[in-house]
């Protein structure tokens, strides 16, 4: 099945299941007014959703009405958690490279992760509002997961049986903010500001086989002000979801509606580009001595679209946004 959230007024939306074209949608509601009330419902509820969205593929549901990605909010506007990793290894050690930091230890055998803010997801057509360019604004493309409740202490594969949906991210940073806080010990905090999501959020039986050992196996095409930038594929991460919840419930409980991202999607090979700004500046720094790419400026649009092997069209449609200066 596939999710959407249509923004209402209220901060978590009216949940819709979405047609498998992308161009109509239907309430869930009253059984599920909310993804929140769904994952927290969801063994009780998913029987009647399922035959719901029977009736919305067939056409035949009551209240059918188009999907338009410029109304909808993330798919869970706000969440319990937000828990983001680093689970590309090629990406972490070109950051490394970047950022003039000493190795992580153990970083292939133990996940890197951090906790973000949670409270206020950005849908795929909002605009970002941000304070300076000076900041260093960039985008990072990834994939990530919304699990039900995890017990503490639970193995990768009862976690992986614990993924309720997936869902594509654009995880915004400030890279001029990021290194002094890395240094700092604590971790990220204003080098990460709202995380930005496709708008469909879909069960894993949608995706097929590129959903496999609990990885995502699709390309994610980037588009910057309308030139592409790159087209880096999922299947390469050091970690699958099932390892990455695992750590983050080594030592408490999660939430259902918890999200679990998987880093920027990065490859060993460069030629099929990045997912992020970063990273293709540390490349040009390797091979030139210097970096030629800047950062986002005001005004800056940035596309990001998941495809399959065959380059068709993945189900979570397309994260379409501009950068704009925030104003006091």
């Amino acid at each position: 099945m596939r999710f959407a959230t249509l923004k209402n007024g209220f901060k978590d939306g009216r949940l819709v299941l979405v047609s498998r074209d992308l161009t109509t949608c239907v309430s869930a509601g009253p059984m599920a007014p909310s993804l929140i009330h769904l994952m927290e419902r969801w063994d009780e509820l998913l029987p009647q959703l399922r035959q719901l969205d029977q009736r919305l593929q067939a056409g035949t549901a009551e209240g059918i009405q188009p999907l338009v990605p410029e109304q909808c909010a993330a798919p869970l506007p706000r969440s319990p958690q937000w828990c983001d990793a680093s689970a590309f290894l090629n990406h972490g050690r070109l950051m490394e490279r970047a950022f003039n930091t000493p190795p992580i230890p153990d970083f292939d055998t133990i996940p890197v992760m951090y906790q973000g803010a949670s409270d206020d997801f950005l849908g795929p057509c909002d605009d970002v509002l941000l304070p300076s360019v000076q900041d260093g604004i960039d985008f990072e493309g990834e994939f990530g997961v919304i699990v039900g409740e995890v017990p503490m202490g639970a193995l990768p594969q009862a976690c992986l049986a614990a993924v309720r949906l997936i869902v594509q991210i654009n995880d915004w940073s400030l890279r001029a903010l990021g290194p002094r806080e890395m240094r700092s010990g604590f971790g990220f905090l204003q080098a990460k500001p709202s995380t930005s999501f496709a708008p469909v959020a879909v069960t894993p039986d949608e995706l097929g086989t590129a959903w496999c050992d609990g990885r995502v196996h699709l390309g994610l095409r980037v588009t910057w002000n309308g030139v592409h930038f790159g087209q880096a594929h999922g299947s390469e991460m050091n970690f699958g979801f099932g390892q990455l919840i695992a750590h983050a419930a080594r030592t408490r409980r999660l939430t259902a509606g918890t999200i679990i991202g998987s880093g920027t999607v990065s490859n060993e090979s460069s030629q099929r580009g990045s997912a992020c700004i970063a990273e293709r500046r540390v490349i040009e720094i390797l091979e030139t001595g210097a970096a030629s790419t800047g950062f986002m400026q005001f005004g800056d649009h940035v596309s990001m679209q998941a495809v399959f092997d065959d380059g068709t069209d993945a189900p979570f449609g397309r994260v379409n946004q501009y950068v704009r200066q925030a104003r006091p």
